[in-house]
């Protein structure tokens, strides 16, 4: 099971894109709403997630994903999503973030020992060994992006590193990203 952690405030496309484009794959991928169903973005749209934080279930989970935006601070207040970030890590799961939510792995010391990016002004917060400057990063079982203009190129990755580049590239070719 994949599970995409939605705060309040977070952003759209670094949202949606994944959980397009990891469904296409044929990905077991639920959102989880931080606090409730219902969660609202950083420009007021407002989502139903598939699950409240009660239907995380860290026994079965492959992947924790992070959407970035202006309330990526509200997923450090989830014992959740902090809980799930900490499961991956030390089980040798896949852990995704982008634009500021690296961040948030940053705090948990979760980057000790990679390489990450992150959305410009956050570098300072990652703690990572390298704070690299690419679109996209994947160092070890840590996927991390820059921001929303990279989102369907950070969950083309993540289908790539749970999948293979052969489906990676068959979606990328479907949905005209050339």
């Amino acid at each position: 099971m994949i599970y995409l952690f939605l705060e309040n405030g977070f952003e759209e496309v670094e949202a949606t894109a994944p959980v397009d484009i990891l469904r296409r794959a044929g990905a077991e991928l639920k959102t989880v709403g931080e606090g409730g169903h219902a969660i609202t973005s950083a420009h007021g749209v407002t989502v139903t997630a598939d699950v409240d934080e009660s239907g995380v279930s860290l026994g079965n989970m492959e992947m924790a994903i992070l959407p970035g935006g202006p309330g990526t601070a509200n997923h450090e207040k989830s014992r959740t999503a902090c809980g799930a970030l900490r499961f991956c890590a030390e089980k040798d799961r896949y852990i995704g973030a982008i634009c500021a939510a690296p961040s948030v792995l940053g705090h948990l010391g979760l980057l000790r020992g990679h390489n990450a990016v992150c959305f410009p002004g956050y570098e300072k917060e990652l703690g990572a060994d390298k704070v690299l400057f690419d679109p996209v990063c994947v160092s070890g079982k840590i996927i991390t992006a820059r921001g929303a203009g990279v989102a369907v190129d950070f969950a083309l990755k993540l289908v790539e590193v749970l999948y293979g580049t052969e489906k990676s590239e068959k979606i990328r070719n479907e949905i005209q990203c050339v």
